[in-house]
């Protein structure tokens, strides 16, 4: 794998596209945020027809069906944020930058405002990602607090260290930048 992050998902393209044919979303408009380790949120309130980078975002929220919304992580968290009541969804790049700024208390600020999401309603979900003693800083550990902190009850957290299984996950900092990019994937069913 290269150090360059665009090469990798270049390299990476073909068994994306493979992993979304085979989960039968293919055809969907995927959306994916620039990632800059920001707090900036995407929002997509209206239908697409093709797919497109928001630039200078690091996560993506959505009340629309059979949009598919797209983060790439190799040791920072995707959180998947799920509204299954108005129904919303959204998906954000956490890492320990983004976690200080609070990305993904800004997406939950967002769903609030601008789909009529309610807290306790919200399911989270956190991928996989780099923890102690790998790194420094669980920011793990902070994401939860901050859905805690705006009222959300149903919080999940597989426990897994990227670094700690590199045969499993991309690990950005234990393969030394020479790593590829997981592709974490959201999207609301067709009613």
């Amino acid at each position: 794998m290269s150090h360059d992050k665009a090469e990798a998902l270049r390299r990476l393209e073909a068994a994306h596209r493979n992993i979304r044919r085979i989960i039968g979303v293919e055809s969907w408009p995927l959306l994916t945020a620039e990632q800059v380790h920001g707090n900036k949120i995407a929002i997509v309130d209206r239908p697409v027809e093709s797919g497109k980078q928001f630039a200078g975002c690091d996560g993506i929220i959505t009340n629309q069906r059979k949009i598919l919304l797209g983060i790439h992580v190799a040791d920072c968290c995707a959180v998947y944020i799920v509204d299954p009541k108005t129904p919303a969804i959204g998906l954000v790049h956490s890492g320990r930058k983004g976690t200080e700024l609070g990305v993904v208390t800004n997406a939950i600020t967002q769903m609030i405002a601008r789909f009529g999401s309610r807290p306790p309603d919200l399911i989270v979900q956190l991928s996989p990602c780099i923890r102690p003693p790998h790194y420094e800083i669980d920011f793990a550990a902070k994401i939860v607090e901050q859905c805690r902190a705006q009222g959300v009850q149903k919080i999940h957290d597989s426990g897994i260290c990227t670094a700690c299984h590199v045969d499993l996950y991309y690990s950005y900092r234990a393969e030394k930048g020479r790593t590829g990019r997981m592709l974490a994937l959201l999207g609301l069913e067709p009613k």
